[in-house]
């Protein structure tokens, strides 16, 4: 692969970064990122283009700031430590370099809390089962009520819905079941 800049010698530094849901790739020979001062480990990083580190301030909580370094007080971690690995040191970091994060969170996902992803066999029996205490309870609530034409109502409906989630679960086992 030749390097994009140059388009004469082969691509030794690659770089990717996510814009507006877009992959967009770099690929760069020795000497154009050299040029570019991609080279210097303490000068760059993806992290930084990234995030834009370098403008982050002394957040609030367990930070010190040494010179122009933010530091976690816990385990000791420095912003440049976290800008050449990409990594945290510890759980308090995320609190540390939390402006920083954001903005990862936000360039790389959707969002910046976690969500979590379910899947739709579980999304679909979950349902069911809320579906079926809240019919129980409002039939708990008719009867004690004597409200015996709604009691009835949801009784056939709270029997339909546990006989989805018996045809759900028969299905999960195999269905080869015999009672």
């Amino acid at each position: 692969m030749l390097c994009n800049v140059c388009e004469k010698n082969e691509a030794k530094v690659h770089l990717t970064q996510m814009v507006e849901g877009k992959i967009r790739k770099v690929d760069l020979c020795e000497t154009c990122a050299k040029d570019k001062g991609i080279d210097d480990p303490t000068g760059f990083s993806l992290t930084d283009v990234l995030t834009g580190m370098e403008s982050v301030q002394k957040a609030e909580g367990p930070a010190i700031e040494t010179g122009s370094q933010v530091e976690c007080t816990f385990c000791g971690y420095t912003q440049s430590e976290f800008k050449k690995s990409g990594r945290l040191g510890c759980s308090q970091c995320y609190d540390v370099f939390e402006e920083g994060l954001e903005q990862v969170f936000k360039t790389m996902h959707r969002g910046v809390r976690h969500t979590g992803k379910v899947p739709e066999k579980l999304r679909s029996s979950k349902a069911l089962y809320d579906r079926s205490r809240e019919l129980q309870t409002r039939l708990d609530v008719a009867i004690g009520e004597e409200n015996f034409e709604e009691a009835a109502v949801l009784r056939d409906e709270l029997k339909e819905v546990r006989g989805e989630i018996d045809q759900l679960e028969t299905t999960e086992r195999g269905g080869d079941e015999t009672t």
